[in-house]
């Protein structure tokens, strides 16, 4: 294990490229789900081939059983914000479905490393509105990224993704659920916000690994948790998107580890330098 901070855990070099490994992993199976993803499926459908895929590439879910959850996958559908529990909701053309995926990677000494990462697909034809939403989400999951700099401050992020949002028009930002650190254990210290001032928090090294996941509706900010325990869900009954990646930063900037490309797209056209290897 490596050094910590107040609880925040720092990897070496070799855990971060056992966590860029277990990212693959989530990049690939969201990338299938992506195109998996039609009228007429079963969020219970996708959930089994998230499963597949994540064993069959040497991994395990990360969702699967933690704290009692009954997925490998979270599947929210349009109201749904996150933590939805895959079933027998049948997609239909018109739907927004949030997929949040993990997967647990194990280095040589047998130390599992996570990935989680998120995206927000439509089935079929949607509002304007809805499609403006889940681009202004992405963007901000982004901006947030790029803002981070090695000596800077966990919420120099948290400001980026809200600045972001605000420039776009009136959404709700979710405050009660935010991004967080990652490595040994899929939720760790820090707690990553998607709204609040610059500067603030801890500082941003080498070896910290964060999953940045803005969550944004087209209404108000309030949400509820469904019966279930699990699905939360927007109290006016607004649309919601969700997206997610986990990243680091090197010398070079940050490297998205989620990412297929490591995120070399995404930063390069914000203009920020990529740090990926």
């Amino acid at each position: 294990m490596g050094l910590r901070d107040r609880g925040v855990e720092i990897k070496t070099p070799e855990q971060i490229a056992s966590m860029r490994r277990a990212g693959l992993v989530v990049g690939e199976t969201l990338e299938l789900l992506r195109a998996s993803v039609r009228a007429g499926i079963t969020t219970r459908e996708l959930d089994a081939i998230a499963e597949d895929n994540i064993r069959s590439s040497g991994a395990t879910p990360s969702f699967l059983g933690y704290h009692g959850f009954p997925g490998s996958i979270c599947a929210s559908v349009n109201d749904e914000v996150v933590h939805g529990i895959p079933g027998d909701r049948v997609l239909a053309d018109g739907d927004v479905v949030s997929i949040d995926c993990g997967a647990i990677i194990p280095d040589d000494s047998g130390q599992g490393w996570h990935g989680d990462a998120a995206i927000t697909v439509a089935v079929g034809e949607v509002p304007a509105d809805v499609t403006e939403l889940m681009r202004v989400t992405e963007e901000a999951m982004w901006r947030g990224i790029a803002a981070a700099r090695l000596g800077g401050r966990v919420t120099d992020i948290s400001h980026a993704v809200e600045q972001h949002v605000r420039s776009q028009g009136d959404y709700g930002i979710l405050e009660d659920y935010t991004g967080h650190g990652i490595g040994s254990a899929m939720h760790q210290p820090p707690d990553v916000p998607n709204y609040g001032r610059a500067g603030r928090g801890p500082k941003l090294v080498r070896g910290l690994a964060l999953a940045v996941e803005p969550m944004v509706t087209l209404g108000g900010k309030d949400v509820s948790t469904l019966a279930d325990d699990w699905t939360v869900v927007t109290d006016d009954g607004s649309r919601a998107a969700h997206f997610e990646h986990t990243f680091t930063l090197t010398e070079a900037g940050a490297w998205v580890l989620t990412a297929l490309d490591g995120g070399e797209a995404a930063l390069t056209a914000l203009g920020v330098p990529f740090g990926g290897r």
